[in-house]
C-alpha cells in the first residue's frame, strides 16, 4: 500500500490531494476508483515500456529473433522494427505511465494542465484503436500473419491495449477539471 501511496499520493493529509475525492468526477481530484485505475494503468504501461526496451537487446521470452518476429510482431525477422523505433515505443509507453500518474495526483501542478489532459485522451485513443483494430484484423483474418501472432493478438495484445485504453480514458473522465462558472450569469457552465 505504501508504494501506491507514494506513486499516486495519499488520499488526504500532508502531501496529499486537495481535490475532490467523492468519486463524482466533477472536481480536479481523482477519486478512489480513478486512483486504482491509474495505478493499474501506470504499472501496465511501465511494464510494457520496459519490455519494449528489453526487446532492443533480446528476443525474451522467446528463444530466437525469428520466433520473436513471428509471434510478437507478426512479421519475418527482416521486418522487425529498428532499435530506435522500438526504443521510441518504450519511451512513449513510459511517458504514458507518467501522464497517468500525474493526472491521478491532483496536488501535482501539472495534473490539471491541457498537456496532461490531451495526453491522456490521446493515449486512450491510440490504445483503444490498437486493441479494437487488432481484434478486428486478427479475428477476421484480414492480414496474412503467422498463426502464433494471431493467437496472441486475440488472447493478449489486443485485449491488453483495450483495457489500458479504457483505464486511461476512465481516468481522463474522472479527473477532469471542475466546471468553470459562467461569469455572465453567475451559474456554473
Amino acid at each position: 500500500m505504501k508504494a501506491m501511496e507514494w506513486l499516486l499520493g495519499s488520499a488526504g493529509g500532508a502531501g496529499g490531494s486537495t481535490g475532490n475525492h467523492s468519486g463524482s468526477g466533477t472536481g480536479a481530484g481523482a477519486g478512489g476508483g480513478a486512483r486504482a485505475a491509474a495505478g493499474v494503468a501506470a504499472v501496465g504501461l511501465a511494464a510494457a515500456g520496459a519490455l519494449h526496451a528489453v526487446w532492443t537487446v533480446s528476443p525474451w521470452p522467446l528463444a530466437t529473433r525469428a520466433e520473436f518476429a513471428a509471434v510478437v510482431v507478426g512479421v519475418d525477422e527482416s521486418g522487425l522494427p529498428s532499435t530506435p523505433a522500438t526504443l521510441a515505443v518504450a519511451g512513449l509507453l513510459g511517458a504514458g505511465a507518467w501522464l497517468v500518474v500525474t493526472a491521478a495526483r491532483p496536488a501535482h501542478r501539472l495534473a490539471p494542465s491541457r498537456l496532461v489532459r490531451t495526453g491522456l485522451w490521446t493515449l486512450s485513443g491510440v490504445l483503444a484503436a490498437r486493441g479494437l483494430g487488432g481484434l478486428l484484423v486478427s479475428g477476421l483474418d484480414l492480414r496474412d500473419v503467422p498463426a502464433g501472432f494471431r493467437h496472441w493478438d486475440l488472447a493478449l495484445y489486443s485485449p491488453l491495449c483495450i483495457v489500458l485504453g479504457g483505464l486511461t480514458g476512465y481516468l481522463a473522465v474522472r479527473t477532469r477539471p471542475g466546471r468553470r462558472p459562467d461569469l455572465r450569469s453567475g451559474r456554473a457552465g
